[in-house]
C-alpha cells in the first residue's frame, strides 16, 4: 500500500498484514521459483580476500547528464557545456557542477569512472545492473521475460543463501526503495531490472513504500495528459517514512506473539507433513515465510524506518526530499543488518520524470535534480565516515546510461537525450580507492578516449570486493551455465 497525501494505492508486490501473516501465505512476495537454482560451480570464497559486508546502491532512473554532474567541460562550447558553471572540488584539479557544493567537499572520498560505455541508449536498468551481456529493448519492458538475469542485489542474495543454507538472515538481504520499482508511473509498461530474473521471484527485493506527503507541487505535460501534483523528489514532509507493507501495520495493531506463535505451530505441522511426502525442503516459500516470522518478532527491523531516532540535522543533512530521506533509511537499514539496499530516483507521475530530461532540462538541474543528489550522496558519504562504516560499505552511484553532450534547444527549458557512449559512475567506501579518477573523455563528454569501463564491469568488482567471483557459474532455466556477470572483468584500477 502506498499512502500519498493522504490516498492510498496498492503497489505491485505490496502486501497487506493478512498476507504476511496467513498460515497459506509464501511470506513476503509470491514466490514462484521455476526450478531449483544450483551452482554448476561454487568457488569457496577467501575470508582475507572480502573488502566489504555491505552496498548501498543509489540508482538514477532516467540517467544523469555527466556534463552536470562528475565529467564537466566548462571550455566547451556553450551548445555543449549550458548554462551552469563550475566549482573545484577539495580534490586538486577536479571540478564538479557549481549547484553540487557539498559533493565538492567529499570529492576526496570517491572514486568516479568517467569513461563508463555500452551500445544500449535506452532505459535499460537490467542491461546495466545485471550480468547479460545482451538485451533487447521488448526485454527491458517485459520485467517477466524468462531470459531476464538476476538483478545485482538479487545475485549477492542468492549467493549469501548458498554460502549459508538453511540461515534466515536478520534483514532481508536485498531492499528496494522507496517503492516497487516503475510502480508509480502513470502510463506506459512497466520496466524491467531489478528483479530475481531466471533464479526467481523470491529473489526479488523486498520493497518498501512511501507513506507521508509532499513540500512542493509541479506541473508535467506529456502529449494530451497533465499532472499537476506534489514532487515528492523536491520535499517531503518530516513525518514521511518508508515502511515493509504490511510489517508496520501488524506491528501498528500489536499483534500478540503468543497468538502468532500459535499461528506458526499450526504452519509447522502442515510444513512437517508436506514434508514428509516430498524431499523438496528448501522452496522459496520457505524461505519467504521463515523471514517473515522473523522480521515480525524484530523490533531491531522496524526501528530502522524510524527516522524520529535521527537528529533533525542528520535528516537535514542527507536533504529532505524523497531521495534524501530514502537514501538515510538505507543506510539505518544496513547500519542494522542489511546486506544490499538499493535507492532508486524513479520516475513518479508522468513519464518522462526521474533524470530523463528530454526537457526541462536545465530548469529540473536547479530546481530538484542537482540539489537533491548534492544533499543525499554528500549526506551519505560524511555519515558513513563518521559513523566508522564507510570502510565496510561499498556505495554505487550509477544510472542506465548517459546525456547527449549536444543541447537540445527547441524544447523548453533545453534538453539533453540518451547517450551510452560515455558517462560517469561513482564507487565509494570499502576497498575503494579515494579521491580517484578513472578513464577520460574527449572534450565534450561524447566519446571516451582512455580506458573504457563497462557497466558489467562495475558488478564485477562490487562482487569481487563482497568475496565473489564473477566467472563462478549458475544454471539458467533451461539448464545452461551461465557466469555471475558475463564479459566482464574486475577494474583493479579503482581498488585500493
Amino acid at each position: 500500500m502506498l499512502t500519498v497525501n493522504g490516498h492510498v494505492k496498492r503497489l505491485c508486490n505490496g502486501l497487506s498484514r493478512r498476507d504476511l501473516i496467513k498460515v497459506s501465505g509464501a511470506g513476503l512476495a509470491a514466490s514462484s521459483l521455476p526450478f531449483r537454482a544450483e551452482a554448476a560451480s561454487a568457488k569457496s570464497r577467501d575470508a582475507r580476500a572480502v573488502k566489504a559486508k555491505n552496498v548501498i546502491c543509489l540508482f538514477l532512473y532516467g540517467s544523469h547528464s555527466q556534463l552536470e554532474t562528475f565529467d564537466p567541460k566548462p571550455d566547451a562550447p556553450e551548445g555543449i557545456r549550458g548554462e551552469l558553471g563550475v566549482i573545484p572540488t577539495n580534490l586538486p584539479g577536479v571540478f564538479v557542477n557549481e549547484l553540487m557544493p557539498n559533493t565538492a567537499k567529499i570529492m576526496d572520498r570517491l572514486t568516479v569512472i568517467r569513461s563508463v560505455t555500452h551500445q544500449y541508449p535506452v532505459h535499460g536498468v537490467a542491461y546495466a545492473m545485471t550480468g547479460n551481456p545482451r538485451v533487447t529493448l521488448p526485454m527491458e519492458l517485459n520485467p517477466h521475460d524468462p531470459d531476464h538475469w538476476p538483478y545485482l542485489g538479487s545475485l549477492v542474495d542468492y549467493l549469501d543463501a548458498r554460502e549459508n543454507p538453511g540461515v534466515i538472515p536478520p534483514m532481508p538481504r536485498n531492499m528496494g526503495l522507496p517503492w516497487a520499482f516503475s510502480s508509480q508511473r502513470i502510463g506506459e509498461v512497466a520496466r524491467a531490472g531489478p528483479y530475481g530474473g531466471f533464479l526467481g521471484t523470491t529473489y526479488d527485493p523486498t520493497w518498501t513504500e512511501f507513506v507521508g506527503g509532499g513540500t512542493k507541487k509541479a506541473r508535467k505535460t506529456l502529449t494530451d495528459k497533465v499532472w499537476n501534483d506534489f514532487e515528492f523528489y523536491r520535499g517531503v514532509t518530516p513525518e514521511s517514512r518508508l515502511r515493509l507493507p504490511g510489517l508496520n501495520e501488524a506491528a501498528a495493531n500489536d499483534l500478540a506473539l503468543d497468538r502468532l506463535d500459535r499461528r506458526k505451530s499450526l504452519l509447522q505441522q502442515v510444513e512437517d507433513l508436506r514434508r514428509a511426502e516430498s524431499s523438496d525442503t528448501a522452496t522459496g516459500a520457505d524461505r519467504e515465510r521463515a523471514q517473515a516470522y522473523r522480521l515480525l518478532d524484530s523490533p531491531k527491523f522496524r526501528q530502522a524506518f524510524d527516522l524520529d531516532q535521527e537528529p533533525m540535522s542528520v535528516r537535514e543533512s542527507y536533504g529532505m526530499s524523497l531521495f534524501g530521506q530514502s537514501t538515510l533509511t538505507a543506510r539505518r537499514l544496513i547500519e542494522a543488518g542489511g546486506r544490499f539496499v538499493s535507492v532508486f530516483w524513479d520516475e513518479f507521475g508522468l513519464a518522462g520524470t526521474g533524470w530523463d530530461t528530454h526537457w526541462d532540462h536545465f530548469p529540473r538541474m536547479k530546481d530538484e535534480l542537482l540539489p537533491g543528489l548534492d544533499m543525499a550522496l554528500s549526506g551519505l558519504i560524511g555519515d558513513l565516515d563518521r559513523r566508522g562504516m564507510l570502510d565496510e560499505t561499498v556505495v554505487l552511484v550509477l544510472s542506465e546510461h548517459g546525456r547527449t553532450p549536444k543541447i537540445a534547444t527547441s524544447v523548453a527549458g533545453g534538453g539533453r537525450d540518451h547517450w551510452s557512449r560515455c558517462y560517469s559512475v561513482v564507487m565509494a567506501g570499502a576497498g575503494i580507492k579515494r579521491g580517484h579518477i578513472v578513464g577520460k573523455s574527449d572534450k565534450i563528454a561524447g566519446d571516451v578516449v582512455d580506458n573504457p569501463v563497462s557497466p558489467k564491469d562495475i558488478l564485477a568488482t562490487t562482487l569481487h570486493l563482497l568475496g565473489y567471483d564473477h566467472e563462478d557459474l549458475l544454471y539458467d532455466r533451461q539448464r545452461r551455465p551461465l557466469p555471475l556477470v558475463a564479459e566482464a572483468r574486475v577494474l583493479s584500477e579503482v581498488l585500493a
